[in-house]
Order: C-alpha cells, then sequence, then structure tokens
C-alpha cells in the first residue's frame, strides 16, 4: 500500500512516515498544497494524510480539489483545531476522517487501516484466495492454516496481488504500490521479491500460487 503524507511540520511528517514504513506501507512527503497536488495527480495512492494548515493550497482546498478531480482514495485530515465546525469543514470537503493533534501514532494506523479495509470499493477485512489468508491489521498470511513468516516488503507486495485476484498485475503497478518514489531501481526488483513469495508460499506446500503472464506481469487466480 502506498501513501501520501502531506505535512508542513518536517518533525511530524518525518515521524509519521518512519513509523508508517515499519508497518509496511511505501510512504511519500510532500510539504505544501501544491505538492499535495502534484504528487497525488501523478501517482496512485491507497490512502492520503492530509493537514488542514498547508502553505498555499490548504489541506481543505487539497481535498475538495483531488475529490473534483475523481479521485477518491480515502483521505485522513490532521489539524491542531478542535472545533465541531472544522471537523464538518473537513468532512465536507471530502474527507473520510479527521484526527486532531497530538494524536496516537497507533490511533493513526488503526483509522488508516479501517478506511483501507472500506475503500472504494470495499476491501474485506480479511483477503482469502484459494488456501491462502492475509490479515492487514494483524501483519499475518497463512497458507493451509500454516504460518508463513514474510517481510515488510514481501507482504506488501502480496497484499496489492491478493487485492487484485484475477487480474493481471503490472510490474509497474507493483512499484507504485510497494515501494516509494524514491525507489530507483529496475522493475527487476519486483520478479526477485516475487522469487522471495514463492519460495515461502509455494515450495513448502507443494502448491503455486502466483502466476507469471509473459510480458505483462503477475497474477494471482481467485479460487
Amino acid at each position: 500500500m502506498r501513501l501520501l503524507i502531506a505535512e508542513d511540520d518536517a518533525k511530524l511528517s518525518a515521524s509519521m512516515a518512519r513509523g508508517l514504513r515499519g508497518e509496511g506501507y511505501a510512504v511519500d512527503v510532500a510539504e505544501t498544497g501544491d505538492d499535495a497536488l502534484f504528487h497525488a495527480r501523478v501517482y496512485e495512492y491507497d490512502a492520503v494524510i492530509l493537514d488542514v494548515m498547508l502553505p498555499g493550497p490548504d489541506g481543505l482546498a487539497v481535498c475538495r480539489a483531488l475529490r473534483e478531480d475523481g479521485r477518491w482514495c480515502p483521505i485522513i485530515m490532521l489539524t491542531a483545531r478542535d472545533g465541531v465546525a472544522d471537523r464538518i469543514r473537513g468532512l465536507d470537503s471530502g474527507a473520510d476522517d479527521y484526527l486532531i493533534k497530538p494524536f496516537d501514532f497507533g490511533e493513526l494506523v488503526a483509522r488508516l487501516r479501517a478506511l483501507l479495509r472500506r475503500g472504494a470499493p470495499e476491501r474485506p477485512a480479511v483477503l482469502t484466495v484459494d488456501d491462502v489468508m492475509l490479515d492487514p491489521a494483524s501483519r499475518v498470511v497463512t497458507r493451509s492454516g500454516t504460518l508463513v513468516h514474510l517481510t515488510a516488503r514481501e507482504f506488501a507486495l502480496l497484499e496489492v496481488l491478493m487485492r487484485a485476484a484475477g487480474e493481471v498485475v503490472t510490474r509497474t503497478r507493483l512499484i507504485d504500490h510497494v515501494w516509494d518514489r524514491n525507489f530507483e531501481g529496475s522493475g527487476n526488483v519486483v520478479d526477485v521479491y516475487v522469487g522471495y513469495l514463492r519460495r515461502k508460499l509455494e515450495e513448502p506446500f507443494g502448491r503455486p500460487l502466483i502466476r507469471t503472464v509473459r510480458g505483462a506481469g503477475y497474477i494471482i487466480d481467485a479460487a
């Protein structure tokens, strides 16, 4: 899952980015409203964490612009204002949730996961394809009831593939959702990580899971 943090407090944005990367998310950071709009219009994000008091277009204006562009990824607004009227303006601008500063990082992660689960289209709380189960909240993966230990990057890659079960997912799409904009490698890194997943989820169980579609990408076939 790839996230955008739009926050002009460098210390706070760095702290959130570090914590979310530790949770397995790819994270980009914008410091102004213009930067946030640029990033959100160039890259496909799974969710946006948006501060209200951004320089340039403020968070409310950015949120409205994204919705007018037809970009419906979940948006969490951050603000130091705790007035009801301010929260109403944020939600009316198209935000999905609202957090008052200072907030607990654990609450941010929990709200983010909840929004990602019920995003449009609705996301199931637990993903299941054939005998593979992936729980985004607990970061648990099993096959045939056996726990499979994955790194954060492997987990993120598998999650994208399972959310698109039955569809061919291109290497570019996988890079966009699992790696951030600072990634400077080639598409071969996807092949390497798919190899890691195969060694953990296929070889021990003697059954295939991820199929290569030559010249296109990868697919996990829904049962």
